[in-house]
């Protein structure tokens, strides 16, 4: 089988999107499929009118297509086209567009089909869209080895440094708990959006949090890794979330997770029990539950407990890519 995978070209910090793209493909190919993956360049999620000629220029060719919905999602039009003229087209759609509704709605009424990452992302999508022909298609996680964890307890925020992320959520919470022993790292882009970094790097400044806090920027490879192996506690806080990869990744180091209920993160931490959901509406509730786990051993114990045991449990991107073939054949 042939498929050509297209993905935007505008999103340049690392993200689970990206990512996911990326493992998708890899193991798509590993499964016995042809995979040729193009980069579509472009303002999407709309774009101009010359790069959705572009963009229906690389629908055409016959290939089964799977667009990434960041680009597919702004361009009813050209994916009706191409579906019209014989090419199978399904949409990945890792999240509803925050905007243009209207032309989200026709893209995905049009297409062969649509991915979502998650059984969350998906009830959005039908929620916002009605009835849609929606796989499920949940990532997989790498095998890793665990983390040993860090005197005193290290906590990791990755993410890019973006307002749906709540990094400044986060630093406004450890300013509470100075009291206490802790140190905590926020791992991801400081290009995504530059004003709200900053904002980030001067929440840090104004408690006094600098030999605390690090900001690393954007990691990966060994310097990851490092991260990952003496982190004692993963918080993914943000806004909204289709799913979170960086939970399964959290848990495949051992490392337990806090999630903000109403997220597809918490469908990410499942009912393993390593770690916990979060209602922020209260934002004392996150202070709150820091402060119970550095200071009782026991939560501590439990929490990284299951997350060794989660760790033997999770799907491979083997499992994820099968799923999409499946569905496509």
């Amino acid at each position: 089988m042939h498929i050509r995978f297209l993905v935007p070209g505008n999103v340049r910090h690392g993200s689970g999107g990206n990512k996911y793209n990326t493992k998708l493909a890899e193991h798509l190919a590993d499964q016995g499929a042809t995979v040729e993956t193009a980069t579509v360049d472009g303002g999407w999620p709309v774009g101009s009118p010359a790069d959705r000629r572009r963009f229906a220029d690389v629908l055409d060719g016959g290939a089964t297509v799977i667009a990434d919905g960041l680009v597919a999602s702004g361009a009813p039009d050209e994916i009706a086209g191409a579906v019209n003229a014989g090419t199978t087209v399904w949409i990945l759609s890792h999240m509803a567009l925050a905007e243009h509704s209207d032309r989200e709605s026709r893209a995905l009424a049009a297409a062969s089909g649509v991915i979502c990452p998650s059984f969350h992302a998906a009830a959005e999508l039908k929620a916002k869209h009605g009835p849609l022909n929606i796989v499920v298609a949940q990532p997989g996680a790498d095998a890793a080895e665990a983390g040993t964890g860090s005197q005193p307890k290290h906590i990791v925020a990755v993410a890019a440094l973006l307002p749906n992320k709540s990094q400044t959520s986060l630093v406004q919470a450890l300013a509470t708990l100075k009291d206490l022993p802790w140190t905590a790292a926020l791992i991801g882009s400081r290009d995504a959006d530059p004003t709200y970094a900053a904002e980030v790097g001067a929440a840090v400044e104004h408690y006094g949090l600098e030999r605390r806090i690090r900001i690393t920027g954007e990691l990966a490879g060994a310097a990851l890794q490092e991260q990952w192996h003496k982190a004692d506690l993963s918080v993914l806080v943000s806004q909204s979330e289709a799913f979170g990869l960086v939970v399964t990744e959290s848990l495949a180091h051992g490392v337990p997770v806090l999630v903000r209920q109403g997220t597809g993160a918490v469908e990410a931490l499942g009912n393993t029990g390593a770690g916990a959901v979060l209602d922020l509406s209260d934002p004392h509730n996150l202070a709150g539950t820091l402060r119970t786990w550095l200071t009782d051993p026991a939560v501590q114990q439990r929490w990284r407990n299951a997350g060794l045991l989660a760790r033997t449990h999770l799907p491979g991107w083997d499992t994820t890519a099968a799923t999409v073939l499946k569905a496509l054949t």
